[in-house]
């Protein structure tokens, strides 16, 4: 049985990552800068032109748009997404960095406050002026943001569950040793409780 010195080594162990994990508890119930942090950005979208168009049989979805670099014709093909041409329907390849930048220039304009501006020095991610990183997955014409506040609610997250190095198969060996400490430490401690109860 562990003794009552033992009990104590093993609650001081455990104190560091018990007090990290009801810290970023609470920070995950309250949630601040959450809906800023992982807010969606998409392309600016307008009215498309009247085009004619035949459905491929082998197409699982279908969308048809216009953004500021023109019309975009992206079909889904055995699960996996690629943009066509509307005209010809050959695979559009993805334009240039600076056709690029006009397309994230005009998506962050809708929201000015968190994006700035877009910085010209910076592309393939694209960086704006408040520090936000953005790049662009041309198949499926989407946009994905992250800025600082992000990259810090990330780290909260790992602390949170305990990944502390980086390394996966040790995150879960430690993981799995403090679940057991924890384990062993109310067991005793219970014990002891008992104990003194009689």
């Amino acid at each position: 049985m562990i003794t009552r010195k033992q009990h104590r080594l093993l609650g001081g162990i455990l104190l560091f990552p018990f007090i990290a994990w009801s810290l970023t508890g609470i920070f995950f119930l309250v949630r601040p800068a959450y809906e800023q942090a992982y807010s969606s950005l998409s392309p600016r979208t307008y009215a498309a032109d009247a085009v004619k168009l035949m459905s491929e049989p082998h197409w699982q979805e279908v969308r048809f748009l216009k953004t500021v670099l023109g019309q975009h014709l992206l079909v889904k093909e055995e699960d996996r997404w690629q943009q066509l041409d509307p005209d010809g329907l050959d695979v559009r390849p993805e334009p240039d960095k600076t056709d690029l930048f006009y397309l994230v220039e005009d998506a962050i304009s809708q929201n000015p406050q968190r994006y700035g501006e877009l910085l010209h020095s910076q592309s393939d991610p694209f960086r704006t002026s408040t520090g936000v990183t953005i790049t662009v997955n041309w198949e499926t014409l989407s946009l994905y943001q992250q800025g600082a506040d992000t990259r810090w609610i990330d780290r909260v997250y790992r602390i949170h569950y305990l990944q502390w190095t980086g390394i996966a198969l040790l995150d879960t060996v430690l993981a799995v040793a403090g679940l057991f400490l924890l384990s062993l430490m109310t067991i005793t401690g219970s014990a002891m409780l008992l104990r003194r109860a009689d």
